[in-house]
């Protein structure tokens, strides 16, 4: 029984499960793979962010073990007293070269490396211009830095510009921030045009390329170079935890800004450093993204196939030009419905709705990897096909 003070918690999951919204953890038992189990039965698996799979590399495997077998297990400490490995060093000159940039620093998650970075650079007497879809990492670090906020809606990069000239002479640094790919329509950032603006109004830009890493751009550098727009963006942030196939964050930029991040970053500076066997299996996937381009060609082969399935079933994907396709459904409850009798029928696409994506939007995200057989996917297809006509959602 709860305590008295906590009834209000039960009272709130009660309301969850009585609106069909309450959802709970799936457990994987096994490993990360196209085809998992999870809770006691086999499925074919569209919800991981395990884009190029990676997470059972052979080479990422025994880069782990190596650096186990050297280092041990942890690294002891924060990076600024004694936390910060040889590995640690060479992981973080890997990924500023791959991204053509002067230095990076790693953080313990793609969340921790936006909102610590945010926090850390600005203060109320600045003011942040950021899509209304960005990432819950950038909104926390924008609401924790304390500057203003100046939302303009998705993509929309002419009331972008509205907002910038009638702040123009507003004091302060201004912070001009987007994703790169965002996480629940998988569209891409219409980054050309943002660029532009950041560099006529005089705002710092930065891009939280969590998505985009690895599935974007040449060998996976990310939304800058699909663009090729390398040295106009002044802060990158990316993931070690998707495509890259292990955990972590990292922000790229200049010499300075990384050191100052190294003096100010709250996450940096108060969390252990990444274990050994981490920060090697993460150098070891940026070098199988410069040696093995054919994984990423797998992926947007796999892509192109599951768009097309879905399409000429139907489905409204929205606007997804990534491996991220959401299946639009609307309704919450009805999405989660949706993903309960995929998952009995051998599809694992778990369902999000408010306040994940705006209330009237939830919906099955699905993601595709490199390493899903077209057998698979069919097979998704069919389920999906039939359970949604059994819900009349097609």
């Amino acid at each position: 029984m709860p305590r008295a003070q906590l009834q209000y918690v039960t009272d709130e999951l009660n309301k969850l499960r009585e609106q069909g919204l309450y959802t709970k953890l799936r457990v994987l038992e096994g490993e990360q793979l196209p085809v998992s189990r999870f809770d006691g039965r086999e499925v074919i698996n569209l919800s991981s962010n395990n884009y190029l799979g990676l997470t059972t590399h052979p080479k990422l495997r025994e880069r782990a073990l190596e650096a186990v077998r050297r280092f041990g297990v942890g690294s002891g400490a924060v990076r600024t007293i004694c936390g910060t490995m040889t590995l640690h060093v060479e992981l973080e000159r890997k990924i500023a070269a791959f991204k053509q940039v002067e230095d990076s620093v790693v953080f313990q998650s793609g969340f921790t490396a936006n909102a610590g970075t945010v926090q850390a650079i600005l203060t109320r007497d600045d003011i942040i211009i950021s899509d209304e879809l960005n990432h819950a990492s950038i909104i926390d670090g924008c609401r924790l830095s304390r500057a203003q906020i100046k939302i303009f809606p998705h993509k929309d990069v002419d009331a972008c510009e509205k907002i910038l000239k009638e702040i123009a002479g507003v004091k302060g640094h201004k912070l001009l921030i987007t994703d790169g790919v965002f996480s629940m329509d998988g569209d891409i950032a219409p980054l050309p045009g943002l660029v532009e603006l950041a560099e006529k109004y005089g705002c710092v830009m930065m891009i939280d390329d969590a998505h985009s890493s690895g599935v974007l751009g040449h060998n996976g550098r990310g939304t800058v170079d699909h663009f090729n727009l390398h040295g106009r963006v002044d802060i990158q942030v990316g993931t070690l935890s998707k495509a890259i196939g292990a955990l972590g964050g990292y922000v790229c930029s200049t010499l300075e800004m990384i050191d100052f991040l190294h003096q100010r970053a709250r996450p940096f500076l108060f969390s252990t450093s990444h274990p050994p066997s981490v920060a090697a299996t993460c150098i070891a996937a940026f070098e199988v993204l410069e040696e093995e381009p054919q994984v990423i060609e797998n992926l947007w082969a796999n892509t192109k196939f599951f768009k097309a399935g879905l399409k000429n079933l139907g489905f409204d994907t929205g606007a997804s030009e990534t491996p991220i396709t959401p299946i639009m459904v609307g309704d919450a409850a009805l999405a989660n419905q949706f993903s309960r009798e995929l998952f009995q029928a051998g599809v694992l696409g778990l369902g999000n709705g408010y306040p994940t994506v705006p209330l009237g939007k939830a919906r099955i995200r699905t993601i595709v990897t490199a390493t899903h057989t077209r057998d698979e996917l069919q097979q998704a297809l069919d389920v999906l096909e039939r359970v949604a006509k059994k819900l009349r959602i097609i």
